[in-house]
């Protein structure tokens, strides 16, 4: 061959080598005889390394004719791959042999306007453009394309093209924008700003990387440095070299010994933290092991070059066909731009998490002061309230303050379900399980009403004879929230002389140590009909308004039930009929404890109060009066504390068995009342630290009432204090020490 093969780009060279294949066989023999020293053999030889190469590389590559027909001259075998096509006939079959038909038929014309600007402005910048293809199987995906024109003496005008899928990267692209935009919606405009910004950056890194980027001969668009080797002759031939290469082969085109350069790579080149991982995998047993398991693999790793550090990629492509592996192409690319524009986008993101974690706390702790500091004003209300009632002489004033006490305690069923709801639309719930007995926690909710359903003369009846299995493993609190809900809607639709049937079932289930229990809710109150029916879950949703029938709500109590079974992995049924009544049948399937045996209350059990010595842990003098004149009337002998500090000196140096329980609010100042808990815990006194505290505050929220347990309180109750239930929660407590 002529001089003019070694004067030539590589893309030349390859156009020379398909148009001698045309003509003439180059035999695989021929090419392995070939003598180094004779010119026609090495180029012959080198051109078939050159195909070898290009149809191993990962990337698609293509070359069609600049003529108006486009037509397809060569596409390589990752190319074929992408387009689902088994041979180069198949592929042009598939696209009618041209260019035009690669390109999917609505981008066609933003692609050739791009590839005009390219000849008509910058002939020697390569063309950049994403665009669509349709694979043979139909499927439509995305790729990126790296052109550019070559005039060959010898062969003519063509195009070559670099083809990559691209979809997973468009994907992710939208997909990460996607994320940043919903990330934080109470940051809405400053999550916009971010992604205004996360844009600009990008098209300004794209703009960089394409006027970086300069007319590069043959493969080595992607590849800064193109080595082949021989693994048994143990030789290294460039045939494009880096900065970093030039000083291993003297900036020259010259064989090396293999072992040699890869050592000395490593030495020069290679950040020491990594040197030891890149020699091994770039060893020659290395080499062979994981060319003859996949054909190509690679390595990432850092370089030091003029003091920085930089991130490479090594990519490794078996070309001397089945068998021993021997032939290799090494492929060198600088990745710091994926790298840095990676680091950059992780970063976007943790930006815009953060600012969601910030928004969520102050909304939780927006929540928790508004009930605390609702809920505070109300407790005086109905203290003092309670009070006067005792003292009053008047029949109308009497009727006055009972008028009160019903406002006041309406005023709290909206306070407490508007901001249940809102904080539960706000944290991420979990169930969580211990030992109760479904029978007692229906107990429990029929006595809790017992005197609402009293005042508006309705029967109240409880049946638990269909359970067999009472002793369960549930979450206690949230149950008993879901059937509140249920219970306390039914007493309220239920009219004057009505009746409510509460019953518990038990059904067996598939699984052996589970058990599915129907809580069902019958009353003859005002029905619902078929339109509300529909939407008798969803927020706000009411059969009449507040004006048109007389009760007062909202209409979330049930909402708040729903969401709560929800989580439980049941289910609320509900049929009615106006007029007539409604039924609400609340499913649920429960571990069932292996001990089982159904727990017998006793309406009489409880303990002997009068006498007890509490201690009342309270800063605010209007709560501390009411709790203490109600507690001093019910025959208790009261102490207090302003603060959670002098609580527990008091609790310290007081005799054993002085105090009965410790009444302790939460938020107070210098300690505060968790705190005071957990120090009391830890006196040395086994009788002191064992004290039972109830905690008594404004703070209602379920997280709340978390939180004083693991402080080490035995139960939690939310002002205003409601009497009864506080006699029944230090009976219980005094029961289980």
């Amino acid at each position: 061959m002529s001089k003019k093969y070694s004067e030539n780009s590589i893309i030349e060279y390859m156009l020379d080598l398909l148009n001698i294949s045309e003509t003439q066989q180059i035999g695989a023999a021929e090419t392995h005889r070939s003598d180094l020293s004779d010119p026609r053999s090495f180029n012959l030889e080198t051109a078939q390394k050159i195909k070898d190469f290009i149809d191993e590389i990962p990337g698609g590559f293509l070359i069609y004719s600049a003529d108006a027909n486009e037509e397809i001259v060569y596409a390589n075998k990752a190319l074929l791959k992408i387009f689902r096509c088994n041979d180069l006939a198949e592929f042009k079959r598939h696209t009618g042999n041209s260019f035009k038909g690669v390109v999917h038929a609505n981008d066609l014309d933003t692609v050739e306007k791009s590839i005009s600007e390219q000849i008509a402005n910058s002939p020697e910048c390569l063309d950049y453009v994403e665009y669509r293809i349709v694979r043979k199987d139909g499927i439509v995906r995305w790729v990126e394309d790296y052109g550019h024109y070559i005039h060959s003496e010898t062969a003519g005008n063509f195009y070559y093209v670099f083809i990559s899928d691209a979809t997973e990267k468009v994907t992710r692209r939208m997909a990460e924008t996607a994320t940043i935009i919903n990330a934080g919606k109470q940051k809405e405009q400053q999550l916009q700003n971010l992604i205004q910004e996360y844009d600009r950056e990008r098209k300004l890194i794209r703009q960089e990387h394409l006027q970086r980027l300069e007319v590069i001969e043959g493969l080595s668009v992607n590849y800064d440095s193109i080595l082949y080797a021989d693994l048994d002759k143990n030789m290294v031939l460039p045939y494009r070299l880096s900065t970093r290469l030039e000083r291993q082969f003297e900036k020259r085109l010259q064989v090396r010994e293999l072992e040699w350069f890869l050592d000395d790579y490593v030495k020069v080149w290679v950040h020491p933290d990594d040197r030891e991982n890149v020699a091994r995998k770039t060893s020659p047993e290395y080499i062979r092991k994981k060319l003859h398991e996949n054909g190509t693999y690679y390595i990432n790793y850092r370089c030091i070059q003029n003091g920085s550090t930089q991130y490479i990629q090594l990519r490794m492509v078996n070309v001397g066909g089945s068998g021993r592996v021997s032939q290799v192409v090494m492929g060198y690319r600088n990745i710091d731009e994926e790298i840095t524009q990676s680091m950059k986008q992780k970063q976007l993101l943790e930006v815009a998490l953060n600012n969601a974690r910030i928004a969520e706390v102050a909304k939780n702790s927006f929540l928790s002061n508004m009930s605390h500091d609702m809920r505070t004003p109300l407790n005086a209300i109905f203290g003092y309230t309670a009070l006067a009632k005792k003292k009053a002489q008047s029949p109308a004033v009497a009727d006055a303050l009972d008028k009160i006490d019903t406002a006041s305690k309406q005023i709290l069923e909206l306070v407490d379900k508007v901001l249940e709801l809102s904080y539960m639309e706000s944290q991420e719930f979990s169930i969580s399980e211990e030992q109760c007995n479904v029978c007692e926690i229906a107990s429990e909710i029929c006595d809790s009403v017992r005197c609402q359903a009293e005042q508006k003369k309705i029967e109240l009846r409880l049946n638990t004879d269909g359970v067999t299995h009472g002793n369960v493993y549930a979450d206690r609190p949230k149950l008993l929230q879901v059937l509140s809900h249920i219970v306390g809607n039914a007493i309220k639709y239920t009219n004057s002389g009505g009746a409510i049937d509460i019953s518990v079932a038990e059904s067996k289930n598939r699984i052996h140590d589970l058990a599915t229990y129907a809580f069902t809710i019958k009353d003859t109150g005002v029905g619902i009909s078929k339109s509300v029916l529909e939407r008798i879950f969803e927020p706000f949703e009411r059969e009449r308004n507040t004006t048109a029938s007389g009760v007062y709500g909202l209409g979330l109590g049930l909402t708040i039930a729903k969401r709560m079974i929800d989580l439980m992995d049941g289910n609320i049924e509900v049929t009615s009929e106006v007029g007539k009544g409604s039924t609400f049948v609340a499913t649920v399937s429960l571990r069932m404890q292996t001990d089982d045996n159904r727990i017998q209350h006793d309406a009489n059990d409880a303990a002997d109060l009068a006498g007890k010595k509490i201690l009342i842990v309270e800063d605010n003098e209007i709560n501390l009066d009411i709790e203490t004149e109600i507690l001093e009337d019910l025959g208790f002998v009261i102490d207090s504390a302003p603060n959670g500090k002098i609580a527990v000196e008091k609790v310290q140096n007081s005799a054993d068995g002085e105090y009965t329980v410790v009444l302790m609010d939460i938020q107070m100042p210098i300690m505060d009342g968790r705190t005071a808990a957990a120090a009391i815990r830890k006196l040395d006194n086994p009788s002191h630290a064992n004290i039972p505290i109830i905690a008594l505050s404004a703070n209602a929220f379920e997280s709340d009432k978390r939180e004083s347990i693991e402080a080490g309180m035995d139960a939690h109750l939310t002002k205003p204090i409601d009497v009864p239930l506080l006699l029944k929660t230090i009976e219980k407590t005094l029961q289980d020490r």
